[in-house]
């Protein structure tokens, strides 16, 4: 669907990412959704000026890319915002095929694997001597003597990491486990669950839970962000629904640190938890895109999908990265997952809160904080149809994207479990 004649200045978001389209959309940016989908809300903004079919990462990551090396070929494309957690792994594992055509700030391909891989990521931290649970692959522990979660070792479980996948395929896990002292979870179940051999981390007994949100080029930090998040997708843990922006140095100390170390290149999005008992900040985990919670970074006017279009044309002296403090956003329908996680999910490690003192804070919050993910007055469109598809149409040929929302169902959920295999629940995400 054209709204306005193409640009030399395209920019191509592959996902129903609304926030990554308003954003240079506003500005004058022409803006493309790549999509297998032909009604997913977000290309109903009038920020989106075109729609290109093409086939998902689920019907083969290298037919995805070479779909999307296609689109990087016409002349008035700039560069691609990476959204889904496929991204970072195709961008980087075919960057000499796009960067033909585009410019792309990501990783280079060794680079992402030391974050993608969690057990190479916690030898960085240690190199780096910067705070992260104690990881260990599961067949290496003899036996589980303190709290412990069980997740997978890799964020994109692919043909680079596993053997046994081929170069099309790829799984995203995300079921993880909640374990006690002297649990005995059964090796073969775990196995067919994870589909390898996933990582063991130390339970963190936590007094928050905070994201740390960075542009980098080239090890040098062009743009952080940072909020507190209040409430997830479930009371166990999961991807921020309720979040308020914070400044705190020390967290901006511990995680510039470890990007430095890596001499880190593009977006990185690293979950943290506040150790109740020492206080430090310690890394869970670092995706390489945009994230679930970006509607709420761009609220407090950390304008990450613009910022990153100004680095890959070459206007790096155009970001300003200053962002207002407390600033709340809610995610409506994780608002409500959160609340039915109250009476749904278990978890042998997190006490279960109160359903009425649950629903009474929620509402309060939203009262006090009327900041909405994708509700905007000035472009409706999208959260109608974004309602109507929760309600009505699941089954839809758009349902991948109204589930998978912004950035897909991944971003910060590793710590959503129970103590029995987790099933992600239907969550939408988007602005």
């Amino acid at each position: 669907m054209v709204r306005r004649e193409r640009s030399h200045n395209s920019i191509l978001i592959p996902s129903g990412n609304y926030i990554c389209m308003r954003s240079p959309g506003e500005r004058g940016v022409y803006t493309i959704h790549a999509s297998e989908h032909d009604n997913v809300p977000a290309a109903s903004s009038r920020f989106c000026d075109e729609l290109v079919r093409i086939p998902g990462p689920r019907d083969g990551l290298v037919a995805y890319k070479d779909a999307l090396v296609g689109i990087a070929a016409r002349p008035d494309v700039r560069t691609i915002i990476p959204t889904r957690p496929e991204d970072g792994y195709v961008f980087s594992k075919y960057l000499d095929e796009f960067e033909q055509y585009v410019t792309l700030i990501v990783p280079e391909f060794e680079m992402l694997r030391r974050v993608h891989d969690r057990k190479l990521l916690y030898e960085a931290a240690q190199e780096a001597n910067v705070p992260m649970p104690r990881t260990r692959l599961f067949s290496k522990v003899e036996e589980f003597d303190k709290p412990s979660i069980v997740k997978p070792r890799y964020n994109v479980v692919a043909e680079e990491y596993v053997d046994s996948y081929d170069p099309s395929d790829y799984d995203i896990i995300k079921s993880v486990r909640h374990l006690r002292p002297g649990d005995r979870p059964e090796p073969d179940a775990i196995y067919a669950e994870m589909k390898h051999d996933p990582i063991v981390q130390d339970y963190v007994p936590t007094e928050g839970k905070y994201m740390f949100a960075a542009l980098y080029d080239h090890g040098e930090p062009v743009a952080t962000f940072q909020h507190r998040q209040i409430r997830g997708n479930s009371y166990t843990g999961g991807g921020g629904v309720y979040r308020k922006s914070v400044y705190i140095p020390e967290l901006e100390t511990v995680a510039r640190k470890l990007l430095s170390h890596l001499e880190w290149h593009g977006l990185a999005c690293i979950e943290y938890l506040k150790d109740a008992e020492t206080g430090e900040f310690k890394l869970i985990e670092i995706n390489p895109r945009m994230w679930q919670s970006l509607p709420s970074t761009v609220r407090a006017g950390a304008d990450f999908p613009y910022y990153y279009w100004l680095l890959a044309t070459g206007q790096k002296d155009r970001i300003e990265p200053d962002y207002e403090l407390d600033i709340g956003t809610h995610y409506l329908w994780g608002e409500l997952g959160y609340i039915m996680s109250v009476v749904s999910d278990d978890s042998p490690l997190v006490e279960r809160p109160s359903l009425p003192k649950t629903v009474l804070e929620v509402l309060v919050s939203i009262y006090r904080e009327p900041r909405f993910d994708l509700a905007r007055i000035d472009d409706p469109v999208p959260f109608a149809r974004y309602v109507w598809h929760a309600l009505f149409e699941r089954g839809s040929s758009g349902e991948g994207e109204v589930e998978r929302g912004n950035v897909d169902r991944g971003e910060q959920t590793e710590e959503r479990a129970t103590n029995v295999t987790l099933t992600p629940g239907f969550n939408l995400r988007g602005r």
